[in-house]
């Protein structure tokens, strides 16, 4: 996350958001305001879900608490529970991705590529479908992503249209809680862990 985003050209975005190679790239334009642009190696985003928990938890860590952020699709609203930083966005804002439900997390785990071979694939299946737990691996070759840690927007569109919380293990440790709002929000949150800090020449 570049915490002065309006430093960087946006015609260098797409090409430090490709050399860096993380999943997402978030560019704070205005902290004040919390307006943010979102970027994986491949293309921009007008919403994600993992990035916008990560910049609410920084901006709180670096400056002050956040009731809500402004990345291209909307208000993303912004609650804190102690540690855990919820956000709150729409399904319809989340990119298109294939949703495969698979018959055991065995299963989700012995997927090598991207279902629709190159695309954008979130493979999920019931750990305990009664007690909402999922497991799940997102392949997104299409946005220049071998594989998603934690996709927080796929979590939002899942527990949307199941219509219920759900509690969700991504990756080799993520842990994404999602949950359905009556006014047809979905909340999505998680811990976050400052990984690392370092300089980028422009």
């Amino acid at each position: 996350m570049f915490c002065d985003g309006a430093a960087v050209p946006e015609t260098e975005r797409q090409r430090i958001a490709a050399e860096l190679g993380f999943a997402e790239t978030v560019f704070v334009d205005d902290a004040d305001r919390a307006e943010m642009r979102i970027y994986t190696p491949a293309a921009e985003l007008p919403f994600a879900g993992h990035p916008s928990v990560g910049t609410a938890w920084l901006l709180r860590r670096e400056r002050e608490p956040v009731a809500v952020l402004r990345p291209p699709a909307g208000e993303v609203r912004v609650r804190y529970d102690d540690e855990q930083v919820w956000i709150a966005g729409r399904p319809e804002w989340a990119p298109e991705l294939e949703y495969v439900q698979l018959s055991s997390p065995l299963e989700v785990d012995a997927v090598g590529d991207a279902p629709d071979a190159g695309g954008a694939a979130y493979c999920w299946a019931w750990e305990d479908e009664g007690g909402g737990r999922v497991r799940a691996r997102g392949l997104y070759p299409a946005l220049g992503i071998a594989e998603d840690e934690a996709t927080g927007a796929a979590a939002l569109v899942l527990s949307a249209s199941l219509g219920r919380a759900l509690e969700i293990r991504q990756g080799s440790g993520s842990r994404i809680s999602a949950r359905p709002l009556a006014d047809g929000f979905v909340e999505v949150g998680g811990l976050t862990e400052l990984a690392e800090v370092r300089d980028f020449p422009l």
